[in-house]
Parts: C-alpha cells; structure tokens; sequence
C-alpha cells in the first residue's frame, strides 16, 4: 500500500486576518471595495508569499469568515475561523476554531463567552481572561493572547497577583509578540523566557519558552503579509486545531518566527531519504514518504521494523561495522528479504545543488543508480548520500567496545586539509621508494665490498712482479686489458640512449582524440580549443623527425664504433703477438707470465667495482639524506593530523557539556607497531613489548635510535631485559625503516557523567560503565555534526531510561532541524518527548500471509488522534514521557 503522507511539517501562518469591514468598525478608517474582492486580494496575496493558513479574527463578529472560505476554495489555504474577544478585564484574545466550523456554531460560541452585543466591537466579554481560556477550550477551540506585550495585551493590561494568576493558568498555551523575543523589554522577556521567578510556568525541561510566542499582527490589506511580524512558521501534520494545541505545547520544535535578515532560514539544508518501497519479500507491495526530520517506526515485536532498517541498508551498500550486527543484517536480507525482492530508495541531495535520485537494488544483485529522468548514474549510493550511518540493534552497543572505531567517530567533526590524504599518501609511496632503494643499495654495497676484500691481497701480488721487472716487459699486454674494458664499457653508456629512442617510438603519435569534434562539441569554447589540434599534428611530424635522425645518430654511432673496434682487433692482434713471444722466452727462464697477466686482469677487473663502490656510497648518502627529511615531513603531517582530531574532540567535549568528555591520545594503539616486532624481529619480545605499553609518549624515531645505538641505550630508555634488548639492537634496517614509516592510530577516551541532572558531575571512563552508558555515550557523539541521515534499530535496547529523557532527547531535539533520523523504538521517550514529525505504524498482516503493512491511519505525527493511540497502546516510556502524554493527550 501507497502513501504520501509524510507528517509534520512548517506551514506559514497568518493568525489575525481582518475582513473588509475591520478598518471601518474598529480602526475608523473609510475602506473602498466589497468583501469579496478584499478576501480575495489577501487570499491572493496570500499564496504568492507562501502563506498557507489564514485565521480570520474580527472583534466580536464572525460575519466576515463565510467571505474567506468562499475565497480559498481552490487554492489550498486553510481558514481558521474565529473571532478576538476582550475578556471582562479588557484583556484581547484570538479564540480560533476548527476549519470545518459554521457560522452558526461560532455566534452562539461567541454567546457563550457573554458576548451579548456583537454589533459594538468594544463589547467586552463578562467571562475572565481564566474564563475565556478554559470555555473555548471546552469548545474545541484554542486561545492565543493577542499582542500580550502591548496595549491591552495580558502582559500590560494586568498587574500584580492578577497577572501572575492569569499567566501561570495551564490552558495559556501562546501568546502573540509584535518582534523576537530578544527584542522585548528585559523584565517582559525574563517573564517570557520563564527567568522571572514570581511569573515562573512549569514546563518540559529544556524548553526555552514559558509559552509558545508567535508574531500574528493584524493583516487589514494584502501588503500587510509581506511584514515578517504578521506571520509565523507552525509544523503541523494535518492544518487542525489539534495541530496547533501540539505547536503551542511545543514550541521549541514546531514554532518558528519568521528569521530576520542574515540570520539562517528555518530549516537547514541536508540530504534526506524521500522515500522507500518494496516489491516481493516481507514488506511486498508497502511504501512509505519519509518527513525531512525526526521518523519513528513503531509496531509490534516481528512487525518488520528491523526489516525497514536492514533494507536501508542493503540498498545503500553499507557493511554493518560489527560482527553481531553482520550476521543479523545477512539472516534478514537472505530469510525475510528474500532472493527476488526489489527495494527503491529515492534521496534528495542538496550540493551543490538540489537534485533527486533513485536507487533500486534487487537481492542479491548490486545497486543502480538512476537520475531524475530515469537514466542510469555512474555515481555510486555512497556518493549520494556520502555520510549516512546505518546502526541495527545492539550495533551501537557492539561498537562502543572497539576503541579504532570509536576513534573514527570523530571524523565527522575534524575540518581537515583536503591536501592532507594526498600529501600521507605521496609521502607513504616515496618513503617506501627510498626504502626499497637503500635497501637495494645496501645489498649490492655489500657485494661489491666483498669481491673488493680480494682486492690488497691481489695488488700486493702485483707490487712482487713490479719489483722483479715483469711490468715494463709486459706493459702492453697489461694495457690491453684496461683498454678492453673501455671499449666493453661503450655499450653500457649507450644502453640509456637507446631506451629514450624506444620511449619516444613508444609515445609517437600522441593521441588527439581528446581535441576532436565529437569532444567539444558542447564546450563553450571549442573554437579557441581546436587550435591546439593543429599544434599536436605538427609535434607529432617533428617527433617522428626526431626519433629518424636519432635512429640514424645511434646508427652512425654504432658504425664508427665498430671500425674503432675492428681497428682495435688489429692492434689486439699485433700486442698478443709480441706476447707470445715474450712468453716463449719467459718460459725459458722459468717465470709464470701468464700468472702475472692473470693477475692484472683480475685487478682490472675489480677497478669498476671500486668506482661503483664511490658511487653506491654517494647514492646511500642522497638516498638517506632525502629520508631524513621525508620522515621529518612525516612526523609533522601525523602530528598535525592528531591536533585536528584533538580540536574535534575537545569541540564535541563542548557540545556535550556535562554530558560526555572526551580524550584522544596520539599514536595510543601500539599494536601495528607489535605486530611488525613480532614479524620482523621475532623471538620473545613479551617484556619488550609490556614496557613499550607502559610508555605514555611513545616517540617512534626515539626507539629507532635507541636500535641503532645499541643494548645500553634501549634498556636505559624502555627498561627491557638484556636478551631481548639484544634483539632489538639486532633489528635490520629494512626492520627498523619500516617502525619509522608506522602511522600509530590514536586512541579515544570517553567518559560520561552518570550522575542525575543538576547534581554535580560524577565521570566514569567508558570501561568502568555499564552496557547501556556506554551505548548512551556513544550515541550522543553520533547525533552530532552531520548533515547525513542517522538511521538506527531501537537505541533503548542498550540504553538506560534516563539517559534517554535527560541526554539523548535533547540532543536529537537539536539537531534534528539540521538533519534527518530514522529510529524504529518501543520507547515512548523518542517520539514523544523528540516530538517526531513522522511516527509510522508497521502491522503483521498475519502469519498466514507473512507480510506486514504500513496502515495509512497510522502514519501521520501526535497531533493525529489515530496515530496518539497507537502510540499509547504500543509504546512505554518512564515518568517524564508518561507526564508530556498527560499534557499532549489532555489525560
């Protein structure tokens, strides 16, 4: 089954609308035009300024309201009917009647205040201020003393005990203001704002208002609702008097005096759930609107509220965030969702500008995304609604033992650098390079030093034959080795040459198909843009010239090259000749030349190797000094990272004054760094690591140090036993780059003030609290800072009941205007006392059928009669939600 109703919402009211004759009879001013025409220039006007309900409230005469009713049919304004009387004290007040209220109904309501002579409209009433209150609601009317600050308004009309009397009367549920309430006289908004002790009203706690202030000036012409004193913002979720006997009830939450300008709107702008259906499963053929603020799914236990919650999140592609909650979510999407079901999701998002999507996901197949005209989206359900939570029963509970994901909860409130990720990870990719590279270095440094050890033993060996004379008679031939090892190096110096020749080939033509036509055909500047077509075509000729004449030079190269060599064989030849010779007669006086020559060869051969070892030494020292400042760089980045998160934490410390405290501490989850000593190092580091986590600031390039300096320093700095000090000095260098790019995540402290309210704060840390504290901390820091919808499966499962009415009900009382929550609950508290604006009412058809159903009689907020019983006769709550029923319901 289908609905649209989407519960309360702000509708622009305009209380004290005059018909045509009011300026006449009560102000003495001649007016032109007939009643008609006047009704119908002000319904007019009434509907270009967005204004929905009109009361019409002539002094002691209802005659004008017939005109009014006749002039909105059509429109879709409502008209409260009604009248404003003077009490027997001289005291006006706007007496407003049900829509559907006749004329005949109204005089004799007006008979019963004693108002005997409706012709004069300074016939004062022979009932009391108290009398006219208790009559018309005894009427099924509503009272709202009209401009109770100015003359012949409660405020200044009585004085003394009367006025305290008449003020402190439960039935005075609003009064009309000509401004703000900060624009009052200070001893009149003391009064208001309930801090004027004599004048002080019993009221919900945490209401800023004694009564409900609204701004209704007089309306006498059309221009006159353009004023932003003549009209006021009511949330209502049907246009009824019940509608507005729950806004003046609750002023905080369903009043709004129309903003002056600079000041915010009345609602902010969020992303928000529109609305959600089902086709197949547990909730085959239900759908529901959803109201932009507070929505409560209420029902029996196996009414399918969980259903509702896990299919949220299925559709928008969230992994529930504990194991518990995991299993639940898969039991509901395989046995009560079912394989076949399809779920539609439409979202509205506001940035950068306002626009709806559609996301339909059928089980078990991924979500689509489709645009506003029915086109399939790249964008992903996580891009539309980027930070939406999802939370199934007992996940918040689930998730308060975890301190990571705690600490995670505090993004939402740090305002990072958007550079920052990008600067972590650039600096992540070339710390890791300039460890691979010393690495490399240090493994090659160390075979070459090895094959160089060899190397006095050899020139030692050399100096003996020096000394006999074999170097002057063998000169050439020991030349020639050096000379071969100069034409064998050609061949490497020109290896580079070539790799740019077959880069080029590989880069030409470059592609142009990003300054085609079809490419900027829609851009506005395509013309300008073409021209750097022509300019491509004529690099990629050049390119190709380039890549010939580099071809050819490398050719040339590679020819005289050749002829060097072969000129070189000649010269080969020639020098082993006389070498032979000079070996034939060596070997007639017993002397080894060949051992000689071997020798040299060896030694001319371990030459390069010595360069190579300056170079690899060089590049050791760039290749660490360009470290060093990288890990300085590192350091930084991290600690700036934590004084952002530190700031968020303090600022949710403020937020939640007296409620939550909480704490982070930098790099206070040791156990990535445990994890690689037990990989990297091994053995039996126990004590190692017990004194690590004793260490409150643990400074990562000081243990580093400590490795590299050796035993003394590592068990004077952590007080680790000898054996295992022994390996951590024994600790590799790849071991020890790799603790230096560790990124330690911070850990986060909560503690929550679990004495009553207005006692003095009793702080317990989240480890010493209970299941249901712990939850309640929690959800307090999930209730803030965010424009996304929170969406959770009954939260008073694992919370305690005063918490809720003390802490949790007025956190989301305040940020419910900035974004939109979805609970299902069996807690009176949460739709009471959070006066939600949409309270659902999920039913089983029956185990025969397996289905449930959303009944449209029981979707709608608390100032529907059908939806206030439900809501008695399912839901439970402690003393103070008990007490608000007893006031909204007139218990």
């Amino acid at each position: 089954m289908t609905t649209n109703k989407a519960g309360a919402v702000f509708h622009r009211c305009a209380l004290q609308v005059n018909p045509q004759d009011y300026q006449n009879t009560f102000r003495g001013q001649e007016t032109a035009g007939d009643a008609q025409a006047h009704a119908e220039s002000i319904v007019a006007k009434a509907a270009e300024v967005g204004v929905s309900v009109l009361a019409v409230t002539n002094h002691n005469d209802v005659s004008g309201v017939a005109t009014f009713q006749d002039a909105v049919k059509g429109t879709g304004i409502t008209i409260f009917p009604g009248f404003e009387a003077s009490s027997s004290e001289g005291i006006h007040v706007l007496c407003l009647y049900s829509p559907d209220a006749k004329i005949p109904k109204l005089e004799r309501f007006l008979g019963e205040l004693g108002v005997r002579d409706t012709r004069a409209s300074s016939t004062l009433s022979s009932h009391s201020f108290d009398e006219i209150l208790e009559t018309v609601r005894a009427q099924g009317g509503i009272t709202i003393a009209a401009h109770a600050t100015n003359e012949k308004g409660l405020l200044d009309t009585l004085t003394g005990q009367a006025r305290i009397k008449a003020w402190r009367n439960h039935q005075l549920l609003a009064i009309q203001i000509p401004g703000s309430v900060d624009s009052l006289p200070l001893n009149l908004r003391k009064i208001v704002e309930n801090r004027d002790m004599q004048h002080r009203r019993d009221h919900p706690a945490g209401a800023t208002l004694a009564v409900a202030t609204l701004n209704a000036k007089d309306v006498m012409k059309p221009e006159d609702l353009e004023d932003r004193s003549a009209t006021s913002w009511i949330k209502m979720s049907e246009v009824s008097i019940e509608g507005l006997r729950q806004a003046f009830l609750d002023p905080d939450s369903r009043i709004r005096l129309n903003p002056v300008e600079g000041e915010p709107h009345l609602v902010d702008e969020h992303a928000e759930i529109v609305s959600l259906d089902w086709q197949g499963g547990f909730l085959d053929g239900e759908s529901i609107y959803l109201n932009s603020n507070l929505n409560v799914l209420v029902g029996g236990r196996g009414a399918g509220k969980s259903t509702v919650i896990e299919s949220l999140r299925y559709v928008l592609g969230l992994e529930p965030k504990g194991e518990a909650a995991h299993n639940a979510h898969v039991g509901i999407v395989r046995q009560v969702l079912r394989s076949g079901t399809k779920i539609s999701l439409q979202v509205r998002c506001r940035r950068p500008t306002t626009c709806e999507y559609l996301i339909e996901r059928t089980v078990p197949n991924p979500a689509v995304v489709r645009d506003e005209n029915g086109a399939v989206s790249n964008l992903r359900p996580d891009e539309l609604l980027p930070r939406v939570e999802v939370y199934g029963q007992h996940e918040i509970s689930e998730l308060s033992r975890n301190p990571e994901k705690l600490t995670r909860l505090l993004d939402r409130f740090v305002k990072r650098d958007q550079s920052l990720p990008r600067r972590k990870a650039d600096l992540r990719r070339s710390m890791e390079k300039t460890r691979r590279s010393l690495l490399e270095i240090g493994e090659e440094l160390r075979l070459v030093t090895d094959r160089l050890a060899t190397l006095p033993g050899l020139e030692e060996k050399l100096e003996r034959f020096r000394d006999a004379g074999f170097e002057d008679q063998l000169r050439e031939r020991s030349l020639l080795v050096r000379e071969e090892r100069v034409l064998d190096s050609i061949s490497s110096h020109l290896s580079p040459l070539r790799e740019c020749l077959d880069s080029l080939r590989d880069e030409v033509p470059i592609d142009r198909l990003f300054l085609s036509s079809k490419a900027l055909d829609d851009l506005p500047g395509k013309e300008s843009l073409r021209a750097a077509d022509p300019v491509f075509d004529r690099l990629n000729r050049d390119l190709y010239e380039v890549a010939q004449l580099f071809t050819e030079a490398l050719k040339r190269a590679d020819d005289s090259l050749a002829e060097i060599r072969s000129l070189w064989s000649n010269r080969k030849r020639d020098v082993e000749a006389d070498y032979e010779r000079i070996l034939r007669d060596l070997r007639q006086s017993a002397v080894n030349a060949e051992e000689f020559i071997s020798l040299r060869r060896a030694i001319e051969g371990l030459q390069p190797l010595r360069e190579r070892q300056s170079l690899l030494r060089r590049l050791e020292r760039e290749h660490q000094e360009r470290r060093t400042e990288m890990l300085a760089e590192w350091e930084e980045i991290k600690a700036e990272d934590f004084r952002l998160l530190d700031r968020a934490a303090r600022k949710v410390s403020g937020k939640l004054l007296n409620r939550v405290d909480v704490k982070v501490t930098a790099a206070g989850n040791r156990e990535p760094l445990y994890q690689l000593l037990r990989s990297k190092i091994g053995g039996r580091l126990t004590e190692a690591i017990a004194s690590l986590t004793k260490t409150e600031d643990l400074s990562l390039p000081q243990l580093v140090n400590a490795c590299q300096t050796g035993v003394d320093l590592i068990q004077q700095t952590y007080g680790v036993p000898p054996g295992q000090a022994q390996r951590l000095a024994g600790a590799s260098a790849e071991a020890l780059m790799l603790i230096e790019e560790l990124e330690l995540p911070a850990t986060t402290q909560i503690r929550l003030n679990t004495a009553p309210s207005g006692e003095a704060p009793v702080w317990r840390s989240l480890n010493d609290l209970s299941t249901g504290q712990k939850a309640t901390a929690v959800l307090l820091l999930l209730l803030l800072e965010s424009d996304s919808p929170l969406i959770v499966d009954q939260p008073e499962d694992d919370l305690d009941n005063r918490f809720i009415s003390d802490g949790i009900v007025p956190r989301m009382r305040a940020e419910k205007r900035r974004r939109q929550f979805v609970f299902t609950t069996h807690n009176a508290n949460i739709p009471v006392l959070g006066d939600a604006e949409l309270i659902l009412g999920l039913t089983a058809r029956g185990e025969a059928e397996g289905t449930a159903q959303f009944a449209p009689e029981h979707i709608g907020s608390i100032d529907d009669r059908a939806v206030r019983e439900l809501v008695e006769e399912l839901l439970e709550g402690g003393k103070d939600a008990f007490e608000r029923r007893r006031m909204k319901y007139g218990f």
